[in-house]
């Protein structure tokens, strides 16, 4: 079985091993790294170009350190801020190791994304829109909206099996015909605790890293059939989480 929990157990697990000092984004953003270049290395393109798309919060601050350490390893990233402020920590890192900044602007409307993605040459979209400390609604608003949706027709081109089609990341990378998209944490748009997909609105992923634990909302429907296949971090909450009951259990499917 696998079992989720609510964003609000995960946060209070966290919390003391933030307290503590622990280094818990960089544990997060290094684990982010790896999958990517691993589902890139799967499809026969690594080093390759990453485009990420950026929200304000904790959860765009593990896109962007992520993305220093492909831009360290040979990837030419860009980074498509959706937010009024970006993690300044996070952004520098990125900014020093080569990342360029571009104006979300320019990726607003779906003929300028799809220029944007041709010159880019993307390989992976990194979805670090908004994560598990949404509002009420996690439906994207603004212009995290117009990006998500000027983004879509380009991941999910009729000829490119998605991410409801995939059986695994493996399959969809080697089969995949437009920029592959890798879920930071949770697909942005899609409720962390309840699966809940208020606005369709969301790019849908070949690949989800989490941190920490699974949440509930990745073991969901409909939110599930978005999330790809579901690589778990593991960023030192499992011992915390081990006394808590979990909000749902559901099969394993590889096992």
């Amino acid at each position: 079985m696998i079992d989720g929990w609510t964003a609000a157990q995960v946060k209070a697990a966290e919390q003391p091993h933030l307290d503590a000092g622990e280094p818990l984004m960089h544990r997060a953003s290094a684990g982010l790294a790896r999958e990517v270049e691993r589902l890139l290395r799967d499809a026969g393109r690594w080093p390759a170009p990453v485009v990420l798309v950026v929200g304000s919060g904790s959860n765009g601050g593990d896109a962007l350190f992520a993305g220093a350490l492909l831009a360290e390893a040979g990837c030419a990233v860009t980074v498509v801020p959706t937010g009024s402020r970006l993690h300044e920590e996070a952004l520098a890192a990125a900014r020093a190791s080569g990342a360029v900044v571009d104006d979300a602007a320019r990726w607003s409307t779906v003929g300028e994304a799809g220029v944007r993605l041709r010159e880019t040459g993307a390989a992976v979209l990194l979805d670090g829109v908004l994560g598990t400390g949404t509002s009420a609604c996690p439906a994207l608003r603004g212009r995290a909206r117009d990006v998500v949706a000027a983004l879509l027709p380009w991941v999910t081109a009729p000829t490119a099996p998605t991410a409801h089609a995939a059986a695994t990341a493996h399959a969809a990378a080697t089969a995949h015909t437009g920029p592959l998209v890798v879920a930071v944490d949770v697909p942005s748009g899609i409720g962390p605790d309840d699966g809940a997909v208020p606005d369709p609105t969301v790019l849908p992923a070949t690949l989800t890293v989490t941190f920490g634990a699974h949440k509930a909302g990745l073991l969901i429907e409909p939110a599930a059939g978005l999330a790809g296949e579901v690589v778990l971090v593991d960023i030192g909450l499992l011992p915390d989480l081990a006394a808590v009951p979990p909000a749902v259990s559901v099969p394993d499917r590889a096992s």
